[in-house]
């Protein structure tokens, strides 16, 4: 059906609806775009015959604003929208955000925290007996009982806070569907406990087989030795073919059930999911609110690919994507790109082709098409394996195509490479490609440390990997004659990270003379390796102790170092120093990284007027090779596709 679905009982009625069969309560705004969730699980459902009405952003104090279509037919879909709510509302200091770029206009608190359980609950007073299937990203993470950063508490499955019937998780087209067939047969909700990517609960377990029982809730808030056992019994359960199904125990005979995780989709369904006839916009009544500046990120983006198999310790992908590598064909992508260029506002650039990690476009190696992946090994970490087939052929020759059609002028990749990865395939026609077309003025990778300690806990290769990796950005830069800069992601406070660690990582920026604009401090999301860690001390994969870094004193200092020379910093990175026993970098040397005196946090500009002396191009190393053409059409920023399909995590 073309247009937009009914977000009123009017525009309901317009379309010769009596009533719905599902009503989407959603903590986003309505856009009408592949890459927001809410777009594809209602555009599949109508696909497939279902009805489908939106409830965008309710007022969550008002019972009435659940009740604009009446009752649903067959049930109410609920997601938080495509970010978990809490890290949409909060930084990781635990400071409330200002703006929030999935709302009209950026206006902050359009929805609740913990949107999911909240909107749930708002549902069940006016519907009692109506089933609510929960999904989304922050349903997904919270299916087991987890660990809440923000109340420092262990919490319950989402699925017993919310009174919620089925939760669906991972990207869940597979679920929805089966779920919404189900019901439409007259299946009681209650009896739909078959279902691959689902979770429920139920009181008796005889009619559920083959599963391996976990620590009751009870004993997981006894003992967090407990909680990282059940964790890893969780990671090791999160694919379709090697997976089995968990039974989860609470007080009073409750058990909460997860199914195993659904199959990936093949290229044919990836390609019909895109294909839906999407207005691949925001609703036109946010238009007067100023639109939803989510939008602008992804609006000339295009998604190739689902899956992760980084293995990237402080990254949810596995939990929510899976580590199965799921693409799209050529055909699709291009026929999506055609479409991009008959925008109006259109100016020749595609933003990015990519997804999780932009580079992936193939599974890891071929054994995991019919064994599923390895459930004690990763791919790349520590070393790349050797069944691991590294090449980006089929990607190059995708990029080979948008960038021949008419109206593209260049085609840049935005969304990360894993540059382990691109050292690991033989053939250098990708990285020689990537720097001279697919970059736009500076390339962002994600090293996010340089102490091998550090890295070994984050599941990322070790420093010399990403130094053999910008030697040969460097010398490729000057073969081509680019003015190119390299952006590393560097992370603050990981558990594992000493204060120790931390000076390591501020003398590597000295040497590099780079102060990076922006830090990220680990952020303890659940549903991640890294997370268990902080909350456990536990490293869950080998139930070792791992310092974790917890003291928000402690976090402020860390943080501090990286930006060492921020005037504002000089009391916590002197602390930080002292506390290190490195007071060698106190000092007047060049290779001090503060003075003994505190200077003044106005900084003084040099003799030639311009930027203070000493500092170089802020929010870019120099990495760059011979000066020659800045392709600086559009400064790169993390993509919003890698966003909206995680966190993310990151």
């Amino acid at each position: 059906m073309s247009g937009f679905l009914p977000v009123s009982r009017k525009e309901m009625k317009e379309r010769g609806m009596e009533q719905l069969d599902f009503v989407y309560v959603i903590g986003d705004a309505y856009v009408d775009h592949p890459s927001f969730g809410h777009a594809i699980i209602s555009r599949l459902l109508e696909a497939h015959g279902y009805t489908v009405g939106i409830i965008s952003q309710p007022d969550w104090k008002n019972d009435e604003s659940i009740a604009v279509f009446g009752e649903p037919r067959l049930g109410f879909l609920v997601s938080a929208g495509n970010m978990d709510s809490m890290v949409n509302h909060y930084s990781v200091s635990k400071k409330r955000r200002q703006t929030d770029a999935y709302t009209p206009g950026g206006v902050m608190g359009k929805r609740p925290d913990r949107a999911v359980t909240v909107y749930s609950n708002l549902i069940r007073r006016t519907y009692k007996k109506t089933p609510i299937i929960i999904g989304g990203i922050e349903a997904s993470l919270r299916r087991l009982a987890h660990y809440d950063y923000w109340d420092n508490s262990l919490k319950r499955s989402v699925l017993l806070d919310s009174g919620a019937d089925i939760l669906s998780y991972g990207m869940g087209e597979r679920s929805i569907l089966a779920i919404a067939e189900a019901l439409d047969a007259g299946i009681a909700v209650s009896d739909i406990g078959f279902i691959p990517g689902t979770v429920y609960k139920t009181q008796h377990l005889e009619n559920v087989y083959d599963y391996e029982m976990l620590p009751s809730f009870e004993k997981l808030k006894e003992d967090k030795a407990n909680y990282a056992r059940s964790f890893y019994t969780q990671y090791c359960n999160t694919d379709s073919i090697t997976g089995k199904r968990l039974v989860e125990p609470y007080p009073n005979k409750i058990y909460v059930v997860q199914n195993p995780p659904s199959a990936p989709l093949n290229q044919e369904e990836m390609d019909e999911v895109y294909a839906y006839p999407y207005m691949r916009t925001y609703h036109p009544s946010y238009e007067k609110l100023g639109g939803v500046p989510a939008i602008s990120e992804i609006k000339f983006s295009l998604v190739s690919n689902r899956g992760c198999f980084g293995g990237c310790s402080f990254c949810a992908l596995t939990f929510h994507q899976g580590r199965i590598i799921q693409t799209r064909s050529h055909e699709s992508i291009v026929e999506e790109a055609k479409l991009l260029t008959k925008e109006p506002d259109f100016k020749g650039y595609i933003h990015d082709v990519g997804g999780p990690t932009a580079d992936f476009r193939v599974r890891a190696c071929t054994k995991q098409e019919t064994r599923g992946v390895c459930t004690g090994r990763q791919c790349l970490f520590p070393k790349p394996c050797k069944n691991l087939r590294a090449t980006h052929k089929d990607y190059l020759e995708l990029l080979h195509k948008l960038r021949k059609l008419p109206k593209v002028k260049k085609v840049f990749i935005r969304s990360g490479i894993r540059f382990d990865y691109v050292l690991a395939d033989p053939d250098d026609t990708f990285f020689r490609e990537l720097v001279q077309y697919h970059i736009s003025g500076q390339l962002k990778v994600a090293p996010e440390h340089v102490s091998d300690q550090v890295l070994h806990y984050m599941g990322k290769p070790e420093h010399a990997v990403f130094m053999q990796f910008t030697e040969k950005y460097k010398k490729l830069n000057e073969k081509y004659g680019m003015n190119q800069f390299l952006v590393p992601y560097l992370m603050s406070s990981h558990p594992g990270c000493t204060m120790r660690e931390a000076v390591k990582l501020a003398e590597y920026l000295r040497d590099l003379g780079y102060m990076p604009e922006q830090v990220q401090d680990f952020y303890p999301t659940p549903s991640t390796i890294s997370t268990c860690m902080y909350y456990t001390g536990l490293d869950p994969r080998t139930m070792e102790s791992v310092y974790v870094p917890t003291n928000p004193h402690e976090k402020a200092m860390q943080r501090a170092l990286i930006q060492y020379r921020n005037p504002k910093n000089y009391d916590l990175v002197k602390e930080a120093l002292v506390r290190a026993h490195r007071t060698d970098l106190i000092g007047y040397d060049r290779r001090c990284l503060i003075r003994p005196e505190k200077p003044s946090e106005h900084p003084v500009k040099n003799n030639s007027g311009g930027k203070p002396s000493g500092r170089r191009k802020q929010g870019a190393a120099d990495l760059r090779g011979v000066k020659g053409k800045n392709t600086s059409e559009n400064r790169s920023r993390r993509s919003p596709i890698r966003n909206i399909q995680k966190k993310k995590g990151k």
